[in-house]
This record gives C-alpha cells, structure tokens and sequence, in this order.
C-alpha cells in the first residue's frame, strides 16, 4: 500500500523512494520487526492465560531433564507473531497485486495454518495422540503444491520456466523440461524438505529463528537479483521479471524473525511451534521456487539440511542394526544433531566440574555461525557459474 506514495512523487518527489525495491525490503523489515515487538507481550499473556503452552518433555533428551522441565508451560504457537508482523508488512510495502507475492504470501499462510492447527490439536488433546497425522500433513503439502504447480503453469513469467532445473555454479538448466509429474514430485520435496528441516531445527532457545534469519538475507539478495535485469544477466543467473518484490517479502520475514528472537532467545518466553516453523520453511522455499533457486536452498539451509540428515541416519541406522543385530544401534546420541551436542557438552561440563546453564546458547551461537557462512555461499554461487 505504501508503494501508491511513489505516484504522488510529482506533487512531493522525496516519495519517489518507494519505488525503489531496496528501500520498500528495508522498510518491511522495520515494520515487521516494530510489529512483533508491540504485538509479543500482548501475544504471549494471552497464549498464558488460555494455557496454550508446551504440554510435555521431550522423551528423546530423557538425560536433559532439568534444562527440559523448564520449558514445560512455555506459550506455543507464537509462530503466530511471525505470520501476522510478517503479512502485514508485506502488504504495506510490496507491490500491490504482484504475482509472486501472492505466491509466496500464500504458501506462508497456507502452511501457517497446517502448523496452527497441528499445534491446536496437540495442545487440547494434551494425553491424546498428538497433532495432525504425518499423513494429512503430507496431503495438505500435496494439494499445496499442486495449487502452486497451477498458478506457475498459467502465469506468462514462469509457464516455461517452472519445467527447468537450475543447479548451482551452471548458468544454464540441466534439464531445461522435467515434465508435469516430475516438476510436481521436485516442487513437493522442496516445500516439504524445507518445512520439516525448519520444524526439526526448532529445539533450542533462538536456533531456528536465528538460522531461519540467515537463509530470509541471503534469499532477499537472490530474489533482488533475480528481479534486476542488469544484475541477472552479469551474474548470468535466470532473470524473471518482478520477482525483485521478494526481496520485500524476505525482508519482512527477516524482520519478523528478528523481533521474534527478541522474545525467544534463551531462556524462551515463547516457542513459535509448527505454526511458526512450517510457515517459515514453506515461505522460503516458495522463494526459492520462484526466482529458480531451489538447490541453492541446500547450501543456504545447510544447518536445516544438517539437522534433518541427523534424523534420517539415525533412523535408517537403527532399523537396519535391529534387523541385523537383533538390536538398534544410535550413530548420534541423540537426533535431530543439536540435541547430540547438548549431550556432548553435558558430559563434558561434568568431566570439568563446570555448569551445564551455558551449553544450550553456546550451541545455538554456534549453529547460528554455521548459518551465516552457509547463506554467504549460497549467495556467492550466483557468482561462481
């Protein structure tokens, strides 16, 4: 809404600087960031209040009970913070109508709402079995990505480029058609890799919204690059024409991001829950989709990938020690991996006859470091083709 100021610049010509996409990313990352700072308190008294807090311990970091029964009570849902500041400063500062704003402003809310209502389920049922199945989350994600498949399909910028693979550091796509069901597998393991990976980072205090702010940077230059004929064609990167208003759209989730830390950094007074981390994971991968980035979001995400490959070895591990061995057997003490150093640290605090209070944000520091130099590459492959 604030880009109509940019035609009264004839009457008043400092507003001409809302038409410039750097200024409007800026701007709707201020908002967003003063939005989430007025709206916490408020939001987190009332998540109190109607007891929508964390129900239980994890059973996985049985061995962390003192550092994990705190948490218990914490507000949840506080992800709904980061939807409302985030929407609302996208709104006032991008292009109205843009296309590919209402893809990615979409994909936000849409996967926002599938984590809310995860996050509703679990909390009024509390002794039942939890939230939404695996199942219909995964059909949720399907129908999403089908919806998107769609409006990129039928929309003149990306009809034809949708069907191309681009892979880092080659200018030109590997397979330049994958076919419908090929594009439509490739868009889901993107959307869904991404929101899960964001769900699995999300266990100690900061640490997915600290990594999830490094990767929303790095996409807001992508995106402003993306955008920017000049740009695109120097770095020889695919250019499509208005996809520069993303980088508004990551600013705003920058911003949103970085008032959220202000009230979960350690220790949390506030968890952003599913309603918050397949949001955010979803929102970024939409990005990436967009403006043909998709693998460039493995680099950018590589504690995300990280964390949701600790999973997957030590499940796979473990089933196929228990059909050999009779027994499983664990490659991590404990997975997603920040929980695995959590129990590194403890024992080794102990061993030191020091306190184990720091080893939470030391860890979180530390994946956050490993964030940053992730989303720096990722940024420098658009170079390096």
């Amino acid at each position: 809404m604030l880009y109509w100021l940019y035609g009264l610049s004839d009457v008043f010509s400092p507003l001409r600087i809302f038409k410039y996409i750097t200024f409007r990313a800026v701007l709707a990352a201020g908002i967003a960031f003063i939005i989430s700072l007025v709206i916490g308190p408020w939001l987190i008294e009332k998540l109190r209040k109607i007891n929508f807090g964390e129900q239980k311990t994890d059973d996985r970091v049985s061995g962390l009970e003192q550092a994990r029964r705190a948490k218990v009570g914490t507000p949840t849902m506080g992800g709904l913070m980061i939807l409302f500041s985030a929407v609302t400063a996208t709104v006032l500062s991008a292009e109205p109508g843009n296309f590919f704003i209402l893809c990615a402003l979409t994909t936000f809310c849409f996967l926002g709402a599938v984590g809310f209502i995860d996050d509703y389920l679990k909390i009024k049922r509390k002794e039942g079995k939890g939230g939404l199945s695996s199942r219909t989350k995964m059909l949720a994600q399907v129908i999403w990505t089908l919806v998107l498949m769609f409006a990129l399909c039928t929309n003149g910028q990306t009809h034809v480029r949708v069907y191309q693979l681009m892979v880092p550091f080659i200018k030109y796509p590997v397979i330049s058609a994958m076919g419908f069901f090929g594009t439509l597998v490739f868009l889901f393991l993107v959307l869904v890799g991404s929101s899960n990976a964001v769900n699995l980072t999300d266990g100690l205090d900061g640490l997915a919204i600290g990594c999830t702010n490094s990767a929303a940077a790095a996409y807001l230059a992508m995106a402003y690059v993306a955008g920017h004929f000049a740009f695109a064609e120097y770095l020889q990167v695919p250019f499509v024409k208005g996809a520069g208003e993303l980088a508004v759209f990551c600013g705003a989730l920058l911003g949103s991001g970085l008032g959220f830390l202000w009230f979960n950094c350690h220790p949390a007074k506030v968890f952003m829950g599913d309603t918050g981390s397949l949001a955010i994971g979803g929102g970024i991968a939409a990005v990436a989709i967009l403006i043909k980035q998709e693998l460039v979001l493995i680099i950018v995400g590589g504690v995300f990938v990280m964390e949701a490959a600790s999973v997957l070895i030590q499940t796979v591990w473990f089933k196929i020690t228990k059909k050999m061995y009779g027994k499983g057997r664990r490659v991590f003490r404990c997975s997603p991996l920040h929980h695995h150093f959590e129990f590194i640290e403890r024992d080794r605090a102990t061993a030191e006859g020091r306190s184990v209070g720091a080893a939470e944000n030391m860890i979180t520091i530390r994946f956050w470091i490993l964030s940053i130099i992730f989303a720096l590459i990722g940024v420098a492959t658009l170079k390096i083709r």
